[in-house]
Order: structure tokens, then C-alpha cells, then sequence
């Protein structure tokens, strides 16, 4: 199977419908807008409908006519057609997951379906939005924090931003207050997600921009769990900046707001900075708290990147006691960290918090003078994609290969393996000069 086009899809959810008010372009309505505007620019009528767009969404058609396109960039304001995911023939992208053999014949139907419904929810309710409109915000929320670092960056970032203008132009709109409430949410959540986008391709200014009005939309929908997500993004922001001052007071602060799986987080974040900041015997009991800290099991999480299971944690407190000078405790629980994440299902697993953990068994082995465990617990990292080579990524991975060139080492070739190793993977580093540059200011 072909790989999906979520710049396609994307470029259409972001597209207003001109029938149903709040509301997103259709397959059906886009497929007409392309119509109607060939038939004015050509004098030609074609027969484009939505069983069509749902083929190119699916990527079953990578390169459609001529025509489709040019009435797709017309209709979706765009310039280009990399911007809409067409490629010509030849060219391949990874492969998406096989259809079960039920729905063989059925796929345009499931699509359109879906896209129908979910296009009626605001004229069903009785205000210009409802609690089901609201869920499938918050549902494309989970979908994108589920799915980031598994799936190519730039159409989750892209997604981002139609979630939170849509949530904003309902805003604009009459609704009850607690429906106000939940569209502040979905709003500030999606924001939460920018600016995490923004710290991973190192655009820490258009990071705190996000985070800045994800904390007002967290105040005035009253979601502490978003608080507490948005406290533990702005202190990643200020960690990656080595303000480790502001990271501190960012983290500690997020504590008074959390409940569940971010109470991990924000506990781990803060003993890393005390540590980081050397104010040792600090850390040391703020690391005691992050290993007693139980999240209430009655908090609803968004899950991916806004959720801290116990390896994400273990790989925290691995980096602490680096910090603290201790490459045994260091290595034993990046170890334990790497082992659960192997354990996981993949659905739940973190890819970018599991690659960090690898680089801290990295680490701790050649401090150790270890190289062998080293290049061992290295070999899965510098398997990772392009796409996914983020900034922190990159970072951890330097400092790693600045421990190939101490005098230990200096003589081994080895060591200077490893370094050449991690000098090529740098230099393909993910980046939001390209391909997110035009839209990292939506």
C-alpha cells in the first residue's frame, strides 16, 4: 500500500466548506470547487468527485492530471505541488499499514463516511458547536501526539495549526460555557503541540510564541493537566536553551497543576535541573520524589508525547545521576529505561525519549571506557531517518561523540569509529528551514 498524503488532507481540513459553517473543505465539496473551476478556465467539464480525492488522500494516486492539479492549488491556495504531496513516477515513501481483507472495495466508502459525519456535527448540534465536534478535536489532538516521531513531521505540524484555527474560529461563534471551555482546551493543546514541534526542530523563539498563548487558552478553559503539559513544554524550551533556571522554576511550577503522567514528567524534569544546576544534594531528594511519585490513574491522557510512562522517567533519571557523576546508576537506569521501551507495544512506545535513553547507555559506557557496550547501544540510533534527526536528538548525540575524542581514547580506532559514525549522521539533521519554513508562523 501506498503511504497516505497528509499534506493533501491537511490543505483540505484547513480549507473552510462554503456550506456548513465551523467546519472543513469535504472530499465531495473540494472535488466540485476543482470542477467548477476547470469549467470556468477550460470551457471543459470533469467528472472529479470525492471517491477521486479519497484515492489521492490515500496515496493510491501519487500524480494525478495536469487539470486536478492545477485546480487542487487553485482551490486549496497553494503554489506548488510538493505542497499538496504529488510526486512523479519513480518516486517511493515508506509503506503504510495493509487494509484488513474486510474492507477490500469499501475504502472510498469508509473515507467518504467519515468525512460526511464528521462535516454535519455542527449543523446537528444545537450551537455552532457541540460536545461532538469538540471530541473530534481533542481526538485529532491524541492522533497527532500518538503518532509524532513515527510519521513524518511536517503534515502532524500542519494538522497542528488546523486544530487550533479551527478551535479559535469556533470561539468566534455563540456556544454554552462549558463547550467555550472545551474549545480553549483542544485550542491551548494543539498550541502545546507546536511549540513541543518547534523545541524538536530548534526554533525555541516560535516555541515560546505557542507556549506563551497555549498557557492563556490552559487558563481560561481551567485544564490543569494542560497547564501542567504547557509548564512541562516551556521548561523544555528553557532546559534546551541551558536555562536551567528558568527550566527549574518552570518545572516546579507545573507541579501544582498535575495529576497524571505529567507529575512524573515534571518531578524527573525538576531533580535533572537541580542536578544539571549543582545543587547536588537537591536533586538527590527531588529524584527520591520523582521515584515515589504515583499518577492518578483517573487522569485522562492525551498519550505520545504528552504522556511520561515509567521509561520515559527512567530515562530522566538516567541523565541525573550523569549529571550527579555516577555512570553505574547512570547506565543501570538507562538500561532498565531502553528495556521497557523494547517491551512496549508499539503504539505506546516514544520514539524520540527512547532514543535519548539509548545515547545516556551510550554515554555512561564510554565514560566507563566501554567502547564495545558503546558502539553496541549506538548502532540503533544512528538508524534513524532523516526526518526524525531532531534538535535534542542531535545535541545528545554530540555530546557523546565529544567523549570518543578524551585522551582515553585517543589512540583506539575504535573510538574513532564511533566518531566518524555520529560526524556523518549530523549532518543530516532534521530541520524547520526546510521543509517547515513557510508554515512555522502560522
Amino acid at each position: 500500500m501506498s503511504e497516505p498524503n497528509e499534506l493533501l488532507r491537511a490543505a483540505r481540513e484547513r480549507t473552510p466548506s462554503p456550506g456548513t459553517p465551523g467546519a472543513h473543505l469535504s472530499r465531495a465539496e473540494l472535488a466540485e470547487a476543482v470542477c467548477a473551476w476547470l469549467w470556468a478556465t477550460t470551457d471543459t467539464r470533469y467528472d472529479l468527485d470525492g471517491h477521486y480525492i479519497a484515492k489521492l488522500e490515500r496515496g493510491a494516486v501519487r500524480w494525478p492530471g495536469a487539470q486536478y492539479r492545477a485546480g487542487l492549488r487553485e482551490v486549496l491556495r497553494v503554489e506548488t505541488d510538493l505542497e499538496l504531496g504529488f510526486s512523479p513516477p519513480g518516486t517511493a515513501g515508506p509503506l503504510a499499514p495493509e487494509l484488513s481483507c474486510s474492507m477490500a472495495g469499501m475504502e472510498d466508502e469508509l473515507i467518504d463516511s467519515a468525512d460526511q459525519s464528521i462535516s454535519m456535527l455542527a449543523l446537528a448540534e444545537e450551537s455552532n458547536v457541540g460536545g461532538l465536534t469538540v471530541e473530534q478535536l481533542h481526538a485529532d489532538i491524541r492522533r497527532i501526539a500518538q503518532n509524532y516521531l513515527k510519521v513524518p513531521t511536517k503534515p502532524l505540524f500542519q494538522r497542528s495549526i488546523v486544530i487550533r484555527d479551527r478551535a479559535f474560529r469556533l470561539l468566534a461563534g455563540r456556544q454554552p460555557p462549558r463547550q467555550t471551555r472545551d474549545l480553549y482546551s483542544a485550542a491551548g493543546w494543539a498550541l502545546a503541540l507546536l511549540g513541543w514541534m518547534s523545541v524538536d526542530l530548534g526554533r525555541m523563539d516560535v516555541a515560546e510564541s505557542h507556549t506563551r498563548t497555549a498557557w492563556a487558552c490552559a487558563d481560561a478553559s481551567g485544564d490543569n493537566e494542560l497547564r501542567a503539559w504547557v509548564r512541562a513544554t516551556q521548561h523544555t524550551i528553557a532546559f534546551w536553551q541551558d536555562d536551567i533556571g528558568r527550566a527549574t522554576d518552570f518545572a516546579l511550577d507545573g507541579l501544582q497543576y498535575a495529576n497524571g503522567t505529567s507529575a512524573l514528567f515534571l518531578a524527573s524534569a525538576a531533580a535533572l535541573d537541580l542536578a544539571r544546576a549543582g545543587r547536588s544534594d537537591e536533586a538527590r531528594a527531588a529524584l527520591t520524589r520523582a521515584e515515589r511519585t504515583t499518577p492518578s490513574p483517573s487522569t485522562s491522557e492525551v498519550g505520545g508525547l504528552f504522556l511520561c510512562t515509567p521509561e520515559r522517567a527512567a530515562g530522566i533519571w538516567s541523565d541525573t545521576h550523569l549529571s550527579l557523576g555516577d555512570a553505574n546508576l547512570t547506565l543501570e537506569h538507562a538500561d532498565r529505561s531502553v528495556a521497557l521501551f523494547e517491551a512496549a507495544p508499539h503504539a505506546l512506545r516514544n520514539p524520540g525519549s527512547e532514543r535519548m535513553a539509548r545515547l545516556q547507555q551510550v554515554k555512561a559506557h564510554l565514560i566507563l571506557g566501554e567502547l564495545d557496550g558503546a558502539k553496541e547501544c549506538l548502532t540503533p540510533v544512528l538508524a534513524t531517518g532523516t526526518e526524525y534527526r531532531m534538535r535534542p536528538l542531535i545535541h545528545r548525540i554530540s555530546e557523546a561523540a565529544a567523549l570518543t575524542r578524551t585522551t582515553r581514547y585517543a589512540k583506539d580506532p575504535r573510538s574513532q569509529f564511533l566518531h566518524d559514525s555520529i560526524r556523518e549522521f549530523i549532518r543530516s539533521p532534521a530541520t524547520v528551514r526546510s521543509p517547515l519554513d513557510h508554515t512555522i508562523s502560522a
